[in-house]
């Protein structure tokens, strides 16, 4: 079977480090609509609202692979590509900068803040890792090669032309990354350390906190002690696998859950406005790896310092 052509490129620029949303008119068997504007207030109408999508139709929002305004009354083409700019919802501003560890022609590894997304998604679209540097750095083909959850702050990867992602993102589906992460929890002088915890982990869709039950294990995390004082530990974190939310489950089974972590052990209503005082004490401070395009063992730290534990 032969493959879909590949899409035209988009005729509009990115706007505000986040690329127009591509639309492809699809097959229409029994002819349901006549014009553009009827498939569009199909599709859409029932999350803005049809005096929206007429607006934007009015206001040439919409465009073809030329560039040009579609119009309205335009015949329904079934294959046919439009692309059009979303209108952004406000978004609380992350207060706090994105740091540039390394830079090069073809990789920048960014020193992502706590409460910043890494791409965009649902209510965080321009505040995100992804939007902002292509922004500032005037990248439009950056893109992360692995994620970083929005309040773990410290390294990501990101390949600055978008066809070399594969290579690096390769790197971490097979598990060549050595990922190091430091993480303030409380100190318990009564539990053995160091120690590998491994457990089967379950994250559903929909579900903010993973869980751990019985069954084989497919996540697996070595913990070690730093140093303690003042009741709080200062810890060491090598994941050797990459659930989602690996290293704060197994924290907590340890019965250490990371300091201002509003998930572990317990659910916390998701707030109104972020407490930016209070970010997840969880840094991802090193990543290693050897380069799959140059041959070169790299090595990144983080020049972040997480706030629960400041240096004397």
């Amino acid at each position: 079977m032969r493959g879909r052509a590949k899409p035209p490129a988009a005729p509009l620029p990115q706007r505000s480090g986040v690329d127009p949303v591509r639309v492809r008119l699809p097959a229409d068997p029994a002819g349901a609509w006549r014009t553009v504007r009827d498939h569009l207030l199909d599709r859409f109408a029932g999350a803005i609202g049809a005096g929206r999508v007429d607006a934007m139709l009015s206001g040439g929002r919409f465009v073809g692979a030329d560039g040009a305004p579609v119009a309205a009354d335009a015949p329904y083409t079934a294959g046919l590509f439009l692309w059009f700019h979303r209108d952004f919802a406000p978004e609380q501003p992350v207060p706090f900068p994105v740091g540039v560890v390394h830079r090069d022609d073809r990789l920048v590894i960014a020193d992502k803040p706590h409460f910043l997304a890494t791409t965009p998604r649902g209510r965080h679209v321009t505040e995100t890792l992804v939007a902002r540097l292509r922004d500032t750095l005037g990248l439009p083909e950056l893109q992360p090669a692995h994620r970083l959850d929005r309040l773990t702050a410290g390294l990501v990867l990101c390949v600055v032309r978008a066809g070399d992602r594969g290579a690096y993102q390769t790197l971490f589906r097979d598990r060549l990354v050595r990922k190091e992460y430091e993480a303030v929890a409380r100190h318990d002088a009564g539990l053995v350390l160091p120690r590998t915890v491994r457990s089967r982990i379950v994250k559903e869709r929909g579900v903010v906190a993973a869980r751990e039950e019985p069954g084989a294990a497919n996540s697996e995390s070595r913990v070690e002690l730093l140093e303690h004082r003042g009741g709080l530990g200062r810890y060491r974190l090598l994941p050797a696998t990459g659930r989602t939310h690996q290293l704060r489950v197994h924290m907590n089974a340890l019965g250490l859950p990371l300091v201002n972590d509003p998930v572990y052990p317990v659910v916390e209503p998701d707030p109104e406005r972020e407490d930016f005082a209070r970010p997840l004490q969880l840094l991802a401070r090193v990543l290693e790896f050897t380069d799959p395009v140059t041959g070169v063992p790299r090595r990144f730290e983080s020049g972040l310092r997480l706030a629960a534990w400041p240096d004397r």
